[in-house]
């Protein structure tokens, strides 16, 4: 079965924004979705971005007002038209409920889709216990153990890891794909992801990249 790693973070808009079709596109393809959430500002730093409260209003305005705005119709998909409240809250929790649903072979997908839309839809804060509970009761799943599994070292150890591997893969934002080994960056990238399923593009030799 093919492969598509996801690098993401629980809170990211654009994540939330592509995560649909996301999901058509592994089933048309017959892939599986690796979930790798992440520590997202320690990543941005790294690939040299400036953090998101130093960008530019113009910067900010377009890309996460207009592109949010228009993608939200585009796909069809709700959003509160503004920054949810607990936006800069801690990752660790709602990443870590991610992780551990896909270590205990729960519906991952599901899951991951949920929090992403209670984030931008609903304002509902990603690093509250109780609510990542709630949303995963509403799955069918058990929130209690969900929760308690997501704090425990392990999986905060997953999440460190994740974290690291994507600085050392060179991951630019939330969300990213690797297809093979193929990185892209942006849900507005996944038609490219569903192409790469089927046929590899070209790359660069060394001394051309």
């Amino acid at each position: 079965m093919k492969e598509i790693e996801y690098f993401y973070a629980c809170h990211s808009v654009f994540a939330y924004l592509g995560a649909w079709r996301l999901a058509e596109i592994a089933a048309e393809h017959k892939a599986q979705v690796i979930h790798r959430p992440i520590d997202l500002n320690p990543v941005i730093a790294a690939a040299g971005s400036a953090p998101f409260n130093a960008r530019s209003k113009t910067h900010s305005h377009y890309f996460f007002g207009r592109e949010i705005t228009r993608w939200a119709e585009y796909r069809e998909l709700p959003w509160i038209m503004r920054r949810p409240t607990h936006h800069e809250n801690p990752l660790a929790l709602g990443n870590g409920a991610i992780i551990a649903a896909q270590e205990m072979g729960w519906d991952v997908d599901a899951l991951s889709r949920a929090l992403l839309q209670a984030h931008w839809r609903d304002d509902a804060d990603p690093a509250d216990a109780a609510t990542i509970a709630a949303i995963a009761e509403g799955l069918g799943m058990d929130g209690t153990a969900l929760v308690d599994a997501a704090q425990s070292a392990a999986i905060q150890a997953r999440h460190d890891a994740n974290t690291e591997d994507a600085i050392a893969r060179h991951v630019l934002g939330s969300p990213t794909y690797f297809v093979e080994g193929d990185m892209f960056y942006g849900q507005d990238r996944l038609e490219m992801v569903a192409r790469a399923l089927v046929k590899p593009f070209a790359r660069l030799t060394p001394d051309k990249a």
